[in-house]
């Protein structure tokens, strides 16, 4: 089978024209398939660090607290020279 003229290969391997809407949909299913899978990787690793966190609190030994003075420490105020 030969192809006599050009028009008749010009149409078996010229691709059909896309519709902007076709290409608006298709970049708007991209973006939201990427936007989804960040979303949900951002999650996982939400979690991970979540369950991090509170196994290292529940390993680590209670903090203990600061002593608190029963007595306010006594601040002097300092002098201008003309009152020396």
């Amino acid at each position: 089978m030969t192809i006599s003229t050009e028009t008749e290969i010009e149409t078996k391997t010229k691709p059909t024209r896309v519709s902007p809407r076709d290409k608006a949909a298709a970049t708007d299913d991209a973006a939201w398939s990427i936007i989804n899978a960040e979303a949900a990787e951002r999650e996982r690793k939400t979690e991970a660090l979540r369950a991090a966190r509170l196994k290292l609190e529940a390993e680590a030994p209670a903090a203990e607290e600061k002593k608190v003075r029963k007595t306010p420490v006594r601040r002097t105020v300092a002098r201008s020279r003309s009152q020396r």
